[in-house]
């Protein structure tokens, strides 16, 4: 018992504003999403996000009645091993995820690779520290995107949403889930270490108020409705995305084989050239088709803006921070910060609606505006590189001074 007066209270302007960082959100927001099991690797700075998992589920993914955990977390010995337990649980219907970096993410490719192709929902987040090899792994860079988005040999493309602040990582956490299931494909979570590690101030999460989303799954009573002969991979709506069955379904023609290999509609091997393009182009509808229900780019627009400035997650304080300063000189901007891949068509919008870009990142070889300039590389305005790193989170003095002299300022 506390013996002495003092207290400290909220100030009335910070009410409703709690202090938290970005891994412990994204925790919250599985559970909040029905996450079931996790399979993980302890990495820097990747670990408190599994840690939370472990902190918090035992109370809020617990049965009211039978006391029994509704969920399971396993440390694996290695991050192969992690990744292949959750795309096992994500193949058996359970909501499953991993937490992990960039070391982590390149001995993941093959069990990424699998689940793109068998179509298997799993949930990868990567909070990003600065690499090659071991690299620093106590500071915060934006390296992975382009691993991230083509992770796997072939041809092969990942839906990868990118949160900027804390309530972001919360709101992707369960929202992720939602993704993977409904398009039936691996989704990766994009932090840094900056966002996921540090302490920020954010507004209180909210439940989730949108229904859960499981996609397209049938049941024994579904099947029996199904007309003709239902097949794993056959598109029935013409959207790219198949029908699903789960474990438990005891119907006859429940069971199919989850291929690696080439398969036709129907799970079947074969190497036939016709039934391998259409699977590929399937599969990308699907990925195409995406483009429009996954998180929008977030807008600060100035009047009279010919310059554009585009970013991703942690580097939006200093962006926003810059924007302000250049109009002090004389230098209006927009700013959209990207928040999905692939991009939707507000992105090639803003573009274009610009006489100049300018591409904000944490990374050498400026990856986002490879990405983008590879997407829309007909139609687009003039865009520049503005990428650098050091290991420690951009400066807005960073973007002023490049954008002044691109500017001749």
């Amino acid at each position: 018992e506390k013996k002495d007066k003092y207290r400290v209270e909220a100030m009335p302007p910070l009410e409703g504003y709690i202090m938290a960082d970005g891994n412990t959100a994204g925790a919250l927001g599985a559970i909040y999403g029905g996450f079931q099991f996790c399979g993980w690797y302890p990495i820097t700075p990747a670990t408190s996000l599994a840690e939370s998992l472990n902190i918090f589920a035992p109370t809020l993914r617990q049965d009211p009645e039978s006391g029994k955990n509704n969920f399971a977390i396993v440390q694996a010995e290695d991050e192969l091993a992690s990744i292949g337990m959750a795309v096992g649980a994500g193949w058996a219907g359970l909501r499953s995820m991993t937490s992990t970096s960039g070391p982590g993410i390149s001995l993941m490719t093959e069990y990424m690779s699998l689940a793109y192709f068998a179509e298997v929902p799993v949930v990868v987040w990567d909070v990003q520290r600065v690499g090659p090899s071991t690299g620093l792994p106590t500071r915060t860079g934006q390296g992975d995107l382009l691993l991230d988005y083509y992770l796997g040999h072939g041809d092969t493309r990942h839906i990868v949403i990118i949160p900027s602040t804390v309530n972001e990582c919360f709101e992707f956490g369960w929202r992720a889930f939602d993704i993977a299931e409904k398009y039936q494909t691996p989704v990766i979570v994009l932090s840094d270490l900056d966002l996921g590690m540090n302490i920020w101030m954010t507004k209180e999460f909210q439940y989730p108020d949108e229904p859960i989303e499981r996609g397209k799954v049938l049941w024994e009573e579904d099947l029996e409705k199904f007309k003709g002969d239902w097949g794993r991979y056959l598109d029935v709506d013409g959207d790219g995305i198949p029908y699903r069955t789960l474990m438990g379904n005891t119907h006859e023609k429940a069971a199919y084989f989850a291929r690696g290999t080439g398969h036709d509609e129907f799970g079947n091997y074969s190497e036939d050239p016709d039934v391998w393009r259409q699977n590929l182009d399937r599969i990308k509808l699907k990925l195409e088709n995406s483009r429009e229900h996954l998180p929008k780019p977030v807008f600060h627009m100035q009047d009279g803006a010919k310059i554009g400035l585009i970013g991703m997650g942690s580097t939006e304080p200093a962006i926003l921070e810059a924007q302000d300063k250049l109009l002090e000189l004389g230098i209006a901007t927009d700013y959209m910060r990207i928040r999905a891949l692939p991009t939707s068509k507000e992105v090639l919008e803003f573009i274009k609606s610009h006489e100049r870009n300018y591409v904000i990142e944490l990374n050498q070889d400026g990856q986002l505006r490879q990405i983008l300039t590879t997407d829309y590389c007909e139609e687009i305005s003039p865009m520049f590189s503005l990428a650098y790193i050091d290991g420690l989170p951009m400066t807005a003095n960073y973007i002023i001074q490049a954008v002044s002299e691109k500017e001749d300022i």
